[in-house]
């Protein structure tokens, strides 16, 4: 039945697996995907949304370098809003507001459009390992299944177990099985492992709402992309509902507590700081009276609703009783409990820059099972497992991204140099060169790399070069020519800014902070030639003239430090031998093995002094 051997074997079917295999079958691989359930692949788990703060850039890059999970997200939209509008540049951050069932079925059938992929429902219980290289996986049926190269994506089903109030049964999710075996075996071949949780709210019945107790939340005016192909264009919108609980839900939820696996110390695996439990907020934030909550459709056509910010793993009728003292709930009917899920994962720092991991050759691990949360981190990590896989048993040097280069780089050297002692998601506060690091450019930073690559298509390329052929246009234009005080004082009146008494160069205009490229637009004298230009472009040059200043400065401090990157440290580089060298330094180098000075530099614990050692000893 599997008589041939496969270049690449994914084990499961979530956002980083979906990716990963694709990525994998466009490079050339042939690709075996193995999932437990062949009718949850990639199956929103948690909150029916792509993006956010510090995720849509990544979302952004994953489409620049040639992955899915943009233009899905595109195809399957219901809500588009830009986050952080009023803040610079650097802190907009896209989000989607998705058709749950549509974006899993979207995601199936462009799985099955790949030719190079085959798929298997079964349970992969261990790998196929001989002399540290892994040869392919066993399966909960016995099969043997061999490759050249496997990339593990198991999310939370490893050894999961799901609890609400003081019962707990075993799963992944809900509804679905746990997957056992797996961590077992890599523990035999001392991969070090940890138990962290995560949970979920309740769905509940959208007709039994009462809308009008609560603020509606509408989408942007203008139906944003994350693709930069831009090909979908949707017209209409489900706007989302803002509540807030209460001291009366409060002190309702207090009743259980003693019964809150999360809250009561029964669960002991790691838990996310940055999405805590309703239970966590009330007794963290006591003196808060209220806390908000956001009603989120399911999609376009389903009665379901997500009540984002009341994950619970209280018992269920608890979290009816609180419910219905939220106001619109009064009369709420709930579909499905929250709960509180635990599961296996393990230390990052196992890891090479290129997810590889460095007990076992040819096998990679991406998404959750590094311990990090959330679908975009966890595609970002697919995407370049399956990038990696390919190029490794191609015998083709790894494609890695470092911190200036991309959200995606910082993520994972975050991973693989500090590991994570909870579960890791992205914020923009994470990057140090986020002004660089922007989700308008994500494709002038990454297309051309994936299309080198082999990943990026044509058409992207093609985009781009337009993109920036049209931004350079703008540019010029904004530069070089001049506007006079009777074209456009009554806008600076209207914008309260200052008007001007000659002719003033336009670039100089719009450098204000008050006036916006739009701006010109409506004037005459300057919108013949700007509205021949598409959006995205003017919105470059906009950028590229308002920061031009902080953008320098911080490509300055990047290239200072890229030197540091660029000093490579030998893989099995001996640091016993460092006798100047601290023992707590020697144990995180010989631990981390860093690749370079700049990678070394970021490990905790390691001082600059023994930095300054390494660096003499290297002849720098």
């Amino acid at each position: 039945m599997f008589n041939e051997k496969y270049d690449v074997i994914v084990v499961g079917g979530g956002h980083s697996g979906c990716e990963a295999a694709a990525s994998a079958a466009n490079l050339g691989s042939k690709v075996l995907l193995i999932t437990m359930n062949m009718q949850t692949i990639a199956q929103m788990s948690c909150n029916p949304a792509m993006g956010g703060v510090g995720k849509g850039q990544i979302i952004r890059e994953i489409d620049a370098i040639g992955g899915y999970s943009g233009i899905i997200s595109d195809r399957t939209a219901i809500q588009f809003r830009m986050l952080n509008r009023s803040k610079g540049p650097a802190m907009w951050s896209p989000r989607v507001q998705s058709d749950r069932m549509k974006f899993a079925e979207d995601w199936r059938l462009t799985l099955e459009s790949i030719k190079n992929i085959d798929f298997w429902q079964d349970m992969v219980t261990s790998l196929v390992i001989k002399n540290k290289v892994v040869k392919g996986v066993e399966t909960s049926m016995g099969r043997k299944i061999y490759s050249k190269s496997v990339i593990l994506t198991n999310g939370t089903f490893l050894n999961g177990l799901i609890h609400i109030g003081e019962k707990q049964f075993g799963g992944g999710r809900s509804g679905e099985r746990a997957a056992k075996g797996l961590t077992e075996n890599l523990k035999e071949y001392g991969f070090t492992s940890g138990r962290m949780k995560t949970g979920t709210p309740p769905r509940v019945d959208g007709r039994s709402l009462n809308y009008k107790k609560m603020e509606e939340q509408a989408g942007d005016k203008e139906f944003g992309v994350f693709s930069y192909l831009n090909d979908v264009k949707q017209k209409n919108q489900r706007s989302c509902h803002i509540t807030y609980t209460n001291p009366n839900v409060h002190d309702e939820l207090k009743n259980g507590f003693e019964k809150s696996p999360m809250f009561n110390g029964r669960i002991r695996g790691l838990g996310p700081r940055y999405c805590p439990s309703i239970e966590d907020k009330i007794e963290r934030f006591s003196s808060k009276e209220r806390h908000q909550i956001f009603v989120e459709p399911e999609g376009w056509n389903t009665i379901e609703v997500y009540v984002n910010g009341f994950s619970t793993s209280l018992p269920e009728e608890i979290q009816y009783k609180a419910l219905k003292l939220v106001p619109g709930f009064e009369k709420v009917k709930i579909f499905r409990p929250g709960y509180a899920i635990e599961y296996d994962f393990f230390q990052p720092t196992q890891l090479k820059h290129s997810l590889e991991t460095k007990i076992i050759e040819n096998l990679y691990f991406a998404g959750q099972i590094n311990g990090t949360t959330g679908y975009e981190e966890a595609a970002a990590q697919g995407l370049m497992a399956g990038i990696n896989a390919h190029l490794k048993i191609n015998d083709k040097e790894n494609f890695t991204l470092s911190r200036s280069e991309a959200y995606i780089g910082v993520l994972i050297d975050d991973l693989i140099t500090k590991g994570t002692d909870e579960p890791y998601r992205m914020f923009t506060s994470r990057a140090e060169y986020r002004i660089l690091l922007r989700q308008d450019n994500a494709d002038i930073r990454l297309t051309e790399k994936s299309y080198h690559l082999g990943l990026a298509s044509e058409k992207r390329l093609n985009r781009l070069y337009k993109k920036q052929e049209e931004t350079e246009k703008a540019l010029q234009f904004l530069n070089k020519n001049s506007i006079t005080p009777e074209d456009i004082n009554d806008t600076l009146e209207d914008k309260n800014t200052s008007i001007i008494k000659q002719k003033t160069k336009l670039s100089k205009i719009l450098s204000r902070p008050q006036i916006k490229i739009d701006d010109f637009l409506k004037i005459k004298a300057t919108s013949d030639i700007l509205s021949k230009i598409e959006c995205e472009s003017l919105e470059q040059a906009e950028i590229q003239i308002k920061y031009d200043g902080y953008i320098s400065r911080e490509k300055e401090t990047a290239e200072k430090l890229t030197n540091l990157e660029n000093i490579k440290i030998p893989e099995n580089f001996d640091y016993q031998k460092l006798g100047a060298m601290s023992s707590e330094s020697k144990e995180k180098l010989f631990k981390i093995k860093p690749r370079s000075i700049g990678q070394a530099t970021r490990i905790s614990g390691v001082k600059p002094s023994d930095i300054n050692v390494l660096l003499v000893y290297m002849g720098r």
